[in-house]
């Protein structure tokens, strides 16, 4: 009933947007589509909380929507416990979200940058990375391409988690919030309820390739071979991933006072680190407890994110990249004030305005990231679980770090106005927060 109300409810909201917009022009203009966009998210965001708040288990307004929010931003924080013995057609609600959040911010970005014309958008449109693409076929084609590759990784996930062990049930939800890093999953201890490494490395797997570039993806099968691997930001992207698990497994191996198996301990480092810089959430055990090297490796690595083009939040990787590329400039001008120097990035010529929509991003990121701080602190959590909530909305990354809000905890004790200001900050994330800054702005609306 909970899933028949909700239907009825967005079917009369849909209907009363189609009569009101009836013959009306649809020549939409860039400005248009920035609302469009940011509204958009958020109307899907408040209605994807019905089922829950309408169901029988007594979810409140604020859970509901926190909920419902984490789902289709596919940040994976969670305010539901009993998830094990939970209803399952709201388990399968939550990881059908995710799905469509994974995939929904990719086709907005396609859909929307032919009408803001690419060019002077950058802001808006950093995450389709659409300047490293031009060689991608027509629209209609890249759009059919990106659903199809989304779909197919989709059900060998789903097929290998079920052929490794898992149920059909366990293995649909988690094939769906791998590929969509989303991180929802069907029990209260996360992919620790699977005693399996050979789950956990499957489960790494796809996390890396949700969070690498889909349009690669399709250009590779249209017969461009290599690019994907020609890629800079996929190159350091899985150079991050095998290094530094391997060097914070060495640690723990070396610091432990216990019996330490290196073969499990690699592979639950591999993929809890996977987790987290990939912006999944999963967790297979409580490594906020592995010792302070791995509590404030793990708080940097939630900046990180994947490649862009991917569903995957977080700053991402190139930003990083195109930073290096700024800071060796500026050394270079330093030692040699005359030299002619040239940005390059994948082979092709960086342009000033994507410098400045990257330093615009990173500020903005910062602020954003102080003034949830301050205002969860405020709230009176501690400083760990203000910084660490702040962070993990912002880069859609799901669990924080500490007891509270850590891998072996939830949200759900967090006061309403913590999950209030949490959800918009989710929102903000997946839209790349200039997105919302530039509809909030007042020259905005001015003209």
């Amino acid at each position: 009933m909970a899933f028949a109300e909700s239907a009825a409810i967005v079917f009369a909201i849909g209907l009363l947007g189609i009569v009101a917009t009836y013959r009306q022009p649809r020549d939409l203009k860039p400005r248009f589509m920035f609302v469009l966009t940011v509204s958009s998210w958020f109307i899907i965001a408040v209605l994807s909380s019905l089922p829950f708040y309408l169901s029988d288990n007594g979810i409140s307004i604020t859970d509901a929507l926190f909920e419902g929010t984490s789902g289709i931003t596919t940040t994976g924080a969670t305010v539901l416990t009993g998830l094990d013995t939970m209803d399952r057609d709201l388990l399968l609600w939550r990881s059908i979200l995710q799905w469509i959040g994974g995939i929904g911010i990719i086709g907005m970005f396609v859909a929307v940058l032919p009408f803001l014309r690419v060019g002077g958008m950058r802001l808006f449109a950093t995450e389709s990375s659409e300047w490293t693409d031009k060689a991608l076929p027509r629209m209609k084609t890249l759009s059919r391409g990106l659903l199809l590759v989304y779909v197919i990784f989709s059900v060998l996930a789903v097929t290998t988690y079920w052929l490794s062990g898992m149920t059909l049930f366990d293995a649909f939800n988690h094939g769906l919030t791998s590929i969509a890093t989303g991180g929802f999953s069907t029990s209260d201890s996360s992919m620790g309820k699977f005693d399996s490494d050979l789950i956990l490395l499957q489960g790494a797997l796809f996390m890396m390739i949700g969070s690498m570039p889909f349009f690669l993806f399709v250009r590779e099968m249209h017969g461009q071979r290599g690019v994907l691997w020609r890629d800079q930001q996929v190159r350091l992207f899985l150079t991050i991933l095998l290094v530094v698990p391997a060097l914070l497994t060495l640690h723990r191996w070396h610091v432990s006072v216990e019996e330490f198996d290196p073969i499990h301990g690699y592979v639950a480092t591999l993929f809890n680190v996977t987790s987290v810089v990939t912006t999944t959430g999963y967790a297979s055990e409580d490594y906020s407890a592995w010792g302070p090297l791995a509590f404030v490796l793990f708080f940097f690595l939630m900046f990180v994110g994947g490649c862009s083009g991917s569903t995957a939040g977080g700053m991402k990787i190139f930003r990083f990249q195109l930073s290096l590329i700024v800071l060796r400039e500026q050394l270079m001008r330093l030692l040699h004030p005359r030299a002619v120097l040239t940005r390059n990035y994948n082979g092709r010529a960086v342009s000033d305005e994507i410098i400045s929509s990257m330093i615009a991003y990173s500020f903005i990121f910062l602020l954003c990231l102080l003034l949830l701080t301050v205002a969860l602190a405020a709230l009176q959590l501690d400083f760990i679980t203000s910084i660490s909530g702040a962070l993990t909305a912002l880069t859609n990354v799901g669990p924080g770090l500490g007891a509270i809000i850590g891998p072996a905890g939830t949200f759900t004790s967090l006061p309403d106005a913590a999950k209030w200001i949490l959800s918009v900050g989710m929102l903000m994330g997946r839209l790349e927060i200039l997105s919302v800054v530039i509809v909030l702005s007042p020259a905005f609306w001015r003209s």
